[in-house]
């Protein structure tokens, strides 16, 4: 009995109002712009552009020319993917948290995806993301930018409730006794 009535004291306070985290909606309504302008703007800029280069050196060439970049890209994404795996497997078995080469990882799985969408905008964006030079830059500018968010609070944390004791919302978890 004593059990159960200090589990009945322990859940008092629990808020299940707060257990939904609204911040996620509020970055993705503030970001809104970016998504409008990645799904309306830079296809109309990749349409326009291929219609310029195909009435300067033809359709087939243009055709040909996309590609040609394609498969270099996928061969280039195909061989730093590798790469990258390489070192991830290299920084596991030192006992080393392999932070860097994730990130690179995620950067070369954008890059492909950038190469597969056709034009010339997006394969120069993959082609960046790929090239181990240009990565390297790109990667100390989203550090910096993933800084900037944690130090003002902007990262979204999701968890497991019984990742961690205290939550945000003011309230306890707590853990149920298996019976």
């Amino acid at each position: 009995f004593l059990q159960n009535h200090q589990l009945i004291q322990q859940t008092e306070n629990l808020n299940f109002g707060n257990c939904f985290d609204f911040r996620a909606s509020k970055f993705v309504l503030k970001n809104m712009g970016y998504l409008i302008l990645l799904f309306t703007v830079l296809p109309a800029l990749e349409l326009a552009l291929l219609i310029k280069v195909g009435s300067n050196i033809g359709v087939l060439n243009t055709i040909a020319l996309v590609v040609l970049i394609g498969v270099i890209g996928a061969a280039l994404a195909r061989y730093e993917g590798f790469r990258v795996l390489m070192k991830v497997q290299d920084s596991l078995q030192r006992g080393i948290m392999p932070s860097a080469e994730i990130l690179d990882g995620f950067m070369i799985l954008a890059g492909g995806i950038a190469l597969l969408t056709p034009g010339f905008i997006t394969d120069v964006l993959g082609l960046l993301l790929l090239f181990p030079v240009t990565r390297a830059g790109i990667k100390w500018l989203l550090r910096r930018k993933f800084q900037s968010m944690i130090k003002q609070g902007q990262v979204v944390h999701f968890g497991s409730f019984g990742a961690t004791s205290k939550r945000s919302g003011g309230y306890t978890d707590i853990d149920l006794p298996s019976s």
